[in-house]
């Protein structure tokens, strides 16, 4: 910006402004540019954010950037560009529809207290498309949807932001001579502001309900809102708090990488599904990314997707597994080559997929869920056979995969041993299973 005093923020070019005669929105237009030249802001630094409605055809009027979007989420826009670059004064336009519609961005936008500046053009009623009521008309107002009067108390919005802790709220009238002042201050505040701006709309409330500016001031008076600034607690502002607690973490990968070294050998020659199905809470998704793990390191490239319900320990649990000498694409298992029968919960769930298997397929099947119908090869496991620590059910997915390496020798059960073994805690206890499993194919 130059030195040269910026005279007006207006585009001189497109006045006067096309609002309806005696409409209040050019009033207020004119009071934001006052405030602007007040402050002096370079126009580049400025973006005021508008939405649908009356309200949304003042931002073309301004020198400064600008962004136009849907119906009540201007606050929802305004936040992601201060997000994105603080050193912007972001000021919304908006009005008292829009509040409707976007209630809730208020209030999050309050809460965190981001510094964006919302301007509320306040007409008691939607202007643009026919002069609907809206969350601030007033009870008993006529619009064209409440014929007989608005039986809903008023919003009242300066105290809705304000008890979610907005940092700057004022209200004031269209007709205010310090109007500019307080837009200053409220622009001036880098936290979040919010100035309801009450005015009239001529072309619908007023004609509707006679209403003028004795008895817009007097409403103020009945509904017992109070004008002025009426809260004004400064404290930390959102992107500026957000940076600061973030800044050890510049320069940092979201996600540092971990890579698996390969250690092992696999003489697997060609993509291989398999689906272990079982039980919620019985270690299912965990025993297969510790398969996962034992494939990568012996140097096999793996996919794992599982499903379950979205309650804890209740339902079934299901992982697909593929491995495969090369890069995986597609990570679908339509027709698997191997299926873990483990619980009966997972069993409704792969039903389709042991009707798809054929004669080349293996099934390894918990001997209590036995007979089932496929035509694959079925191998029974006895976890209860032999061994009462065995009766741990939920080592039984480690038992059933610690077997079917040692029958197919997909990869070395060592690399399986040393991947069970990550976690010391329960490091014992996964490699006792694999040795059971180990007496059990004896």
């Amino acid at each position: 910006m130059t030195d040269q005093t910026v005279l007006s923020y207006l585009d001189e070019n497109l006045l006067p402004f096309f609002f309806c005669p005696g409409c209040g929105h050019g009033m207020i237009t004119e009071q934001l540019n006052a405030a602007l030249v007040k402050l002096q802001l370079d126009p580049h630094k400025v973006v005021i954010v508008t939405d649908i409605g009356c309200s949304g055809l003042a931002d073309k009027y301004f020198t400064t950037n600008a962004f136009h979007g849907l119906h009540g989420r201007s606050v929802t826009y305004a936040t992601g560009i201060k997000l994105a670059n603080p050193e912007l004064k972001v000021i919304v336009l908006m009005g008292d529809g829009g509040c409707g519609i976007g209630g809730h961005h208020l209030i999050n936008a309050a809460r965190r207290n981001i510094g964006v500046t919302v301007i509320v053009f306040n007409n008691f009623n939607y202007g643009m498309t026919g002069g609907e009521h809206s969350v601030t008309t007033p009870m008993g107002g006529l619009t064209s949807s409440t014929p007989f009067g608005q039986l809903e108390k008023t919003m009242d919005i300066c105290q809705t932001v304000a008890v979610n802790s907005a940092s700057f709220t004022a209200r004031t009238t269209s007709f205010e001579k310090s109007l500019p002042d307080m837009l200053a201050a409220a622009i001036q505040n880098e936290g979040f502001s919010l100035v309801d701006i009450w005015e009239l709309c001529t072309a619908y409330y007023v004609p509707n309900n006679r209403f003028n500016k004795s008895m817009l001031l007097s409403s103020l008076d009945q509904l017992g809102f109070k004008t002025g600034i009426l809260q004004h607690t400064p404290r930390a502002e959102y992107t500026q708090a957000y940076r600061e607690s973030v800044a050890l973490q510049a320069g940092k990968p979201a996600m540092p990488a971990h890579p698996i070294q390969a250690r092992y050998r696999s003489d697997l020659d060609k993509r291989m599904g398999m689906v272990i199905a079982g039980a919620a809470g019985k270690k299912i998704n965990s025993a297969a990314s510790l398969f996962c793990r034992a494939a990568v390191l012996s140097n096999l490239w793996v996919s794992q997707r599982n499903d379950y319900p979205v309650t804890v320990k209740s339902g079934h649990s299901v992982s697909e597994v593929i491995l495969s000498p090369e890069q995986i694409g597609y990570t679908g298992i339509t027709k698997p080559e191997v299926l873990l029968l483990l619980f009966k919960e997972g069993l409704p769930a792969v039903k389709s997929q042991l009707d798809m298997m054929d004669e080349q397929g293996i099934v390894y099947a918990n001997s209590e869920l036995l007979p089932i119908h496929t035509r694959a090869r079925v191998v029974p496991l006895g976890f209860k056979k032999s061994d009462t620590w065995a009766a741990k059910k939920e080592y039984w997915v480690i038992i059933a995969l610690a077997r079917l390496l040692l029958d197919t020798n997909f990869f070395p059960l060592d690399a399986f041993k040393e991947a069970v073994s990550g976690r010391a805690e329960f490091a014992d206890n996964n490699l006792r299973a694999i040795e059971f499993a180990l007496r059990l194919s004896a």
